[in-house]
């Protein structure tokens, strides 16, 4: 069966819902080699995964993840998760896990969905870890915090168990240099179905097929970006953040309607000059320092503007502000008020 669906993307054909059922079905059965599912990917990155795929791929593999037990009272609120697929290779700090803490100190329900560095020194959560906040609940735990304290991190490995099959695959393709729709699907695959999501993808190509797959899943309002910067050499590169160092591209959409396209100007932000450099992080350890410096007031150079810029969105997403200047301004508060810091220590005291 895959051998045959390898076929049609070599020869340009799309996937249609059936044929992506059966392709997940064959990527996840650890009978099929590693050969043949990589053979698979590459001819789906290589044909161009559509918006339509990867809103199959994504529904698909959703509905085999676990699903933790929400009471109705927390699935009724607007729930907000931030995210990056990673994949860009700047070494930044964790801008979205950071951001992710502003937003819940400043009354935002957020389900955090990550995993452990794979193309980066730190992920979500081995930062989130490093810090003190719990990483590993099971299901019913996370959902508890998420009621009780408006936050929880969902580890990716602990819902989609079935991944472990793909490792494999993922593997070939990573030693050639391969990306494959896995290297973006992640965070489409939040097992709590956010009703906001802020995404960041490290290619303005993506911003729009992402957003359109997020809204075919039902997320109520999203916002995709990719933010462009500078590096030494003098090339350019792309952040899966928004930028406080260049122009920004951006897909949203609120519900079924008014899906939107831009490049965001920077110019009503009060942004301090800056380079690539200033965003840099390192260990784990070393950016969960960085986190609690910016949550407690203390950092305030261009990672905190970089966070108050994400955080606006993010706010505005959650539909706590009504724009992106005053989501910075409500982002902002959060933390000079001692709310950020004061959220981040009960997030650990409850550990």
């Amino acid at each position: 069966m895959l051998h045959t669906l390898t076929q049609d993307l070599t020869a340009g054909r799309s996937l249609g819902d059936e044929q992506i059922a059966d392709a997940v079905a064959a990527l996840l059965n650890e009978e099929v080699s590693a050969p043949v599912k990589a053979a698979f990917l590459t001819a789906l990155a290589g044909k161009g995964e559509t918006a339509a795929e990867i809103t199959g791929f994504a529904r698909e593999l959703r509905g085999r993840a676990l699903q933790p037990p929400l009471d109705p009272q927390t699935r009724a609120r607007q729930i907000l998760d931030v995210c990056g697929t990673g994949g860009d290779k700047l070494n930044t700090f964790n801008i979205s896990t950071t951001v992710a803490l502003v937003a819940a100190a400043a009354g935002v329900t957020v389900a955090k969905h990550g995993n452990r560095a794979i193309t980066s020194h730190a992920g979500s959560a081995d930062v989130l870890e490093a810090l003190g906040i719990r990483v590993d609940l099971p299901p019913e735990a996370a959902a508890h915090s998420l009621r009780d304290h408006g936050f929880a991190f969902f580890f990716a490995q602990m819902y989609h168990p079935a991944f472990k099959h793909m490792g494999p695959a993922r593997r070939l393709c990573a030693e050639k240099g391969q990306r494959t729709i896995f290297n973006f699907l992640g965070p489409l695959l939040n097992p709590v179905h956010p009703t906001a999501q802020l995404i960041g993808v490290p290619d303005p190509k993506l911003c729009e097929p992402m957003a359109l797959a997020l809204q075919g899943l039902g997320c109520r309002r999203g916002m995709v970006v990719s933010g462009k910067v500078e590096i030494e050499s003098g090339a350019s590169g792309w952040l899966d953040e928004l930028s406080i160092l260049g122009e920004n591209h951006v897909a949203e959409f609120y519900h079924e309607h008014g899906f939107h396209r831009s490049v965001m100007e920077l110019d009503h932000f009060p942004l301090q000059p800056a380079k690539l450099a200033d965003l840099t992080g390192g260990s784990a350890t070393d950016n969960a320092k960085i986190v609690r410096l910016i949550l407690e007031g203390r950092e305030k150079g261009p990672k905190r503007d970089a966070v108050l810029l994400n955080g606006a969105a993010a706010l505005f997403v959650a539909g706590r502000s009504d724009d992106l200047i005053a989501g910075w301004s409500l982002a902002k508060e959060t933390i000079d008020s001692g709310k950020a810091a004061a959220k981040l220590n009960a997030l650990v005291a409850a550990a």
